[in-house]
């Protein structure tokens, strides 16, 4: 076992812009899973248990297209129809883990390396809270480069029925080492509309620091599905006008050309 998978926890925080401006940050953590890694580490730990409920857990039903099967043949699946070879690399899913049987995820992200280590794909997962999911595949133009990845894609999924879907999304993501970050931004032809950023710190991922990470932010998953029926209860209350919900797209996963997603290369750091 590579030893991969990690504890990530941290903050995020949500900026509406317009039409009425609205912004809340609240503590959250996330498990970066290597997939191959997933039986191992939840035979290895008390509190992470995989498809058994526990205080934590894990199970491929929450993610995909839902059946419960291994994620990876379904990963590279979707990339090999985008002309991607990982040669079995690792694939590693960061996500919200299942709390007390628990689990929602507004946004998991696949990060697809190559044998040799290089990035060639993200997978941006997205749920809704109308029991619906889809994910928008972006390869990373030439591999990774030490530094931040942007990529960029029209939105094709409802979200929320405070957005049109006439938007695109921009994302600017900070590969995990001892630090990960992820930033959003929401635009339409006016500009920006909302602004979403996750900024975590790396820490090990064992019994004790499962512990003390539920001791420090009990029912995570709970309370992310609760505080999003009460944003949206503030977001009505503040007039924000709502946008009827279309049908899902008709194909699970969104493919986008590799024009539309590039690694740029960060300052080095002092």
């Amino acid at each position: 076992m590579s030893g991969a998978s990690a504890l990530y926890a941290g903050f995020v925080m949500h900026r509406r812009m317009r039409p009425r401006r609205h912004r809340l940050r609240y503590r959250v953590f996330s498990l970066l899973l290597d997939l191959d890694e997933v039986p191992a580490l939840c035979r290895r730990l008390r509190l992470l248990s995989h498809r058994r409920f526990n205080l934590f857990g894990f199970d491929e039903r929450d993610h995909a297209d839902g059946s419960g099967a291994p994620l990876r043949p379904w990963v590279e699946r979707h990339l090999a129809q985008a002309g991607i070879d990982i040669e079995g690399g690792p694939i590693r899913l960061l996500a919200m883990p299942r709390v007390l049987g628990y689990g929602f995820n507004p946004i998991s992200v696949y990060f697809c390396h190559h044998r040799d280590g290089r990035l060639l794909a993200l997978l941006h997962e997205v749920h809704n809270t109308f029991g619906q999911r889809h994910t928008y595949l972006l390869p990373v133009e030439g591999g990774a480069a030490p530094g931040d990845v942007r990529q960029d894609c029209d939105k094709e999924f409802y979200v929320s029925p405070f957005m049109a879907m006439n938007m695109r999304y921009d994302f600017r993501i900070h590969p995990p080492d001892e630090r990960l970050s992820i930033a959003i931004r929401g635009s339409d032809a006016d500009g920006t509309l909302i602004v979403a950023v996750l900024s975590a710190e790396r820490r090990a991922l064992t019994d004790r620091a499962l512990l003390g990470t539920f001791l420090r932010t009990p029912l995570l998953t709970m309370k992310v599905i609760a505080g999003i029926h009460w944003e949206a209860l503030r977001l009505w209350w503040k007039g924000v006008p709502l946008h009827a919900r279309p049908a899902p797209p008709p194909a699970p996963v969104t493919i986008v050309p590799a024009a539309r997603a590039t690694a740029f290369a960060a300052p080095p750091r002092e």
